[in-house]
């Protein structure tokens, strides 16, 4: 619905002022996400190192391999496996040993003595600080590399079927929780005499529904959502038991428990609620409501805030309440434009009084979002290559674009909503009574044209007769109310908007709550090690880079040529050929070469080739420890003053 200020008529200076408010909401919110940031952030964990490194070949055989972690993680018994070339456990198979100190997060497990030469890998799996599961492997070799039949599965952790029924439940439950809060909020704020409307106590009640099944599945499919990713496993009650240990089975142990008393709050607002007559009764009850709704919708919004995103990081005291605030407003906006949809269609009642009552609750829950956003985008974010070149990013401006869609129906709805009037609704009583006479005795039937004395009838057929007459008399009433409302083309045209707001609300809420299951932009890029400079394109073979140079001094021009041969991690041979500005081979008093991987920060390895020839260099066994994108820095030395150094990026390994 709107998302404006209530709008008491079709003024034409509050249009273009209304308007222009929210163009600027729209803009602070994008501008806010662009630009904002810099500042470390971590939200699912990634393996930032480990002893020995990726693709290492070391001479003898380690006695344990450690992994360090970006953040805080949750490790069980076979949480990182070491196997040997023919597939077997290499490690002892004990729970990794804690080696975290300060802010490193570091894990070990020890290998057995004697291990024969060969190329291991490591596999490893755990549970980041943000609820969801990570995975990976990668391989060292002792001695020299070798074949290994080791064969990992394919399907990453939190995949296959019951990754994508948790993944179900995870989206329904976001969305219960719209329609619990949303449509309670509305009733409460926007429309009271809404409390008495079956169609909106369906829908509340379905969204109670909704959530608590979600989360009951969530909680019994966390152990193989997290670990063998077999539905067998839902009913271990070990695994259960220590799903109940963990923070997400804490938090979804929490929001069955604050559902159970949503329940309660349900039954008073459907029921005491509606049933009082009383004014001040009614608005004394509405206040309680409203604090105890509002503290119960906070803590079920924390049960999220708590074990996702916002829970790790930097300012996590702040991320956590700013988060709660996000939901909530979320849950008022698109919750509240479900339960005016239900009004509009289903019930002949709802006033314009109402429907402007809650374009004030959305302008204000846009602004909300718009503050809330901008500053939970900045922690997840945070720069201009994470925001395009992520996933995480992407989704972000889908879903800022989305939101400017959202906007832009929600002016048509202020629009319809400055224009509906109540007229229809008075006369529908007084001005066809005549006409609702006729209707009524026309249902009543033959028997009501016989006028029946008092003392020809039994006392116990009056009453009966009177209470069906009631009833045909207040299902004619509803259904000429809803008739006349709508043949109103101004609650049509509002129907069809709002309509179309839930349409798109509908997306928006699937794009939101797959960027909670994303890994956050600026946490990926961190991974990746960033952009890189211009890089030579991969190659299965050597590698072959040429790069010119210029010292400055006389004859201080040339290009370098340089060879990797095999290009892979481990022993490698390098050859540097100098050509002079007129293509002939060329001697220079110094060369020097250094390798970095920037992404690990491993290096600068220093590399001094010997002379073979003129013109031509070269080394043998320098060592490659892992894959990557290495820096490749060459100094070359024409005089005693005249000296340059240059580098390109080689994808090696």
């Amino acid at each position: 619905m709107s998302a404006t200020a209530p709008y008491a008529g079709p003024s034409p200076i509050r249009r273009p002022v209304a308007a222009a408010a929210l163009l600027a909401a729209l803009v602070s919110l994008v501008f806010g996400l662009l630009l904002a940031g810099a500042g470390p952030a971590s939200a699912h964990a990634a393996l930032t190192g480990s002893d020995p490194q990726d693709g290492a070949v070391v001479d003898t055989a380690p006695k344990e391999v450690t992994l360090s972690f970006s953040e805080a993680i949750a490790v069980g018994d076979d949480s990182i496996r070491v196997l040997d070339p023919s597939g077997k456990r290499a490690d002892t198979e004990a729970e990794p040993r804690d080696l975290s100190e300060g802010s490193t997060v570091r894990y070990g497990v020890a290998l057995h003595s004697g291990l024969p030469d060969g190329t291991y890998t490591v596999a490893w799996q755990a549970i980041s600080a943000d609820s969801h599961p990570i995975s990976g492997a990668f391989t060292f070799s002792i001695g020299a590399p070798s074949e290994t039949t080791v064969a990992l599965s394919s399907q990453e952790v939190g995949g296959g079927p019951v990754g994508v029924v948790y993944d179900i439940a995870r989206y329904a439950a976001y969305g219960g929780f719209v329609l619990l809060v949303g449509g309670s909020a509305f009733v409460l704020i926007c429309w009271r005499g809404g409390a008495s409307a079956l169609p909106m106590q369906r829908l509340v009640v379905r969204g109670w529904l909704t959530l608590t099944a979600a989360t009951l599945v969530m909680l019994l499919l966390r152990n193989p959502y997290t670990g063998s990713g077999k539905f067998a496993d839902a009913f271990d009650l070990a695994g259960l038991q220590s799903v109940l240990d963990t923070k997400p089975g804490a938090a979804l142990v929490s929001r069955l428990l604050l559902l159970g008393a949503a329940a309660l709050f349900i039954a008073v607002l459907f029921g005491t609620y509606a049933r009082r007559e009383d004014e001040q009764e009614r608005k004394d009850l509405t206040f309680g409501l409203a604090v105890g709704g509002g503290v119960v919708a906070a803590g079920i919004a924390a049960t999220w805030a708590m074990s996702e995103h916002s829970s790790t990081g930097i300012q996590t005291s702040i991320a956590m309440p700013v988060d709660v605030a996000h939901l909530l407003a979320v849950a008022a906006w698109l919750g509240g434009l479900a339960a005016l949809l239900v009004a509009l269609y289903r019930t002949p009642d709802i006033g314009s009084a109402s429907v402007r009552r809650f374009s004030a609750v959305a302008f204000g829950s846009v602004v909300v979002l718009a503050a809330t956003g901008i500053y939970q985008s900045w922690r997840q974010v945070g720069s201009w290559s994470a925001l395009t070149g992520t996933r995480y990013g992407q989704l972000l401006i889908i879903k800022v674009a989305l939101i400017a869609v959202l906007l832009a129906v929600a002016w048509f709805s202020r629009r319809w909503t400055g224009r509906l009037t109540d007229a229809s609704v008075a006369s529908s009583g007084a001005g066809d009574a005549s006409a609702g006479a006729e209707e009524e005795d026309a249902a009543a039937g033959p028997e009501d044209t016989t006028p029946t004395a008092p003392d020809e009838a039994s006392d116990d057929v009056a009453p009966e007769r009177a209470a069906q007459l009631a009833r045909q008399r207040a299902v004619l009433t509803a259904t000429k109310k809803k008739r006349i409302r709508d043949a109103d083309p101004e609650r049509s045209g509002l129907r069809r908007s709002v309509l179309a707001e839930a349409a798109v609300a509908v997306v928006l809420l699937a794009v939101t709550t797959m960027l909670t299951s994303t890994e956050p932009g600026r946490t990926e890029e961190e991974a990746a090690g960033g952009a890189t400079a211009a890089t030579a394109p991969a190659s299965d073979g050597p590698v072959n880079l040429s790069v010119p140079f210029d010292t400055g001094g006389q004859n201080g021009k040339g290009t370098v040529r340089i060879d990797i041969d095999p290009g892979r991690t481990g022993s490698n041979d390098l050859h540097v050929w100098i050509d002079g500005s007129d293509g002939e081979p060329m001697d220079v008093p110094e060369l020097k070469l250094a390798l970095t991987l920037e992404s690990k920060d491993i290096g600068p390895l220093p590399v001094v080739p010997d002379r073979l020839a003129e013109g031509h260099w070269t080394a043998s066994g320098v060592q490659i420890p892992m894959a990557g994108d290495w820096k490749i820095d060459v100094t070359v030395r024409t005089s005693d003053i005249d000296q340059v150094t240059i580098d390109k990026n080689a994808k090696i390994g």
